[in-house]
């Protein structure tokens, strides 16, 4: 019976967690990880909760992009990713993206550097009665890309930083996939960012905080700002 009980909260536990397996485009789903690199919990679902290690970049299975390949859209676009099976947990969801160096491919570079930029920022709606997450239970997740965005090759960085259990160091969890993308069209403007890991601290007020008493009356989201054209 112990075996048993404790099967059933393994098993519970993997329902509850989430991945980010398949790229979205012009509301399409691709195949899962045919434009995104496999994620080291592909099958267990798991977290990234260590905000210092080099998983917090791109969460990858093995170095290189595993197989991925790279789609091509245009700037101004609405992209995004699927929700394996949808976001259960409470909590912040953000997309970064960093332009791939000259001489070098979406498929074969690692993202390392202060490259990363943000274009979107999702966080709480404020009640006295409690937060609520727009992206709660959601099977897409998805951001535009800017419009006066210089062409080129891009790592495309989900991340949703489920809260529920974040009132300590190392509480909060990060659910996290990059895709790689080829950005299209007339723009000319480049982004400064920041790295991964780096970009984040363990005890940054968006990342350790208790979500539910006493209920916060502001919420401050991790990272840089969200870029504008």
């Amino acid at each position: 019976m112990k075996t048993l009980t404790t099967l059933l909260a393994l098993v519970s536990a993997v329902q509850a967690h989430y991945t980010f397996p398949a790229f979205v485009a012009d509301g399409a789903a691709t195949g899962k990880w045919q434009y995104v690199r496999k994620t080291t919990n592909f099958q267990s679902n798991g977290p990234v909760t260590d905000v210092s290690s080099s998983q917090i970049r791109c969460y990858q299975l093995a170095a290189g992009s595993e197989g991925a390949q790279t789609m091509s859209v245009a700037a101004g676009s609405t992209v995004g990713f699927t929700a394996d099976a949808s976001v259960s947990h409470p909590g912040t969801l953000q997309f970064y993206m960093a332009k791939v160096p000259a001489g070098q491919t979406a498929a074969d570079w690692d993202g390392d550097g202060a490259v990363w930029f943000k274009i979107f920022s999702q966080g709480p709606n404020i009640a006295a009665g409690g937060l609520t997450w727009p992206s709660q239970g959601a099977k897409q997740v998805t951001a535009k890309i800017p419009q006066c965005l210089a062409p080129g090759d891009y790592l495309l960085r989900v991340e949703h930083i489920a809260l529920h259990s974040a009132s300590a160091p190392g509480g909060a969890q990060f659910y996290i996939s990059c895709a790689q993308l080829t950005v299209t069209g007339s723009g000319t403007k480049t982004f400064s960012g920041v790295s991964f890991p780096g970009a984040y601290s363990a005890t940054d007020p968006g990342i350790m905080l208790n979500i539910y008493y006493p209920v916060p009356t502001s919420y401050t989201a991790p990272g840089p700002a969200v870029v504008t054209c």
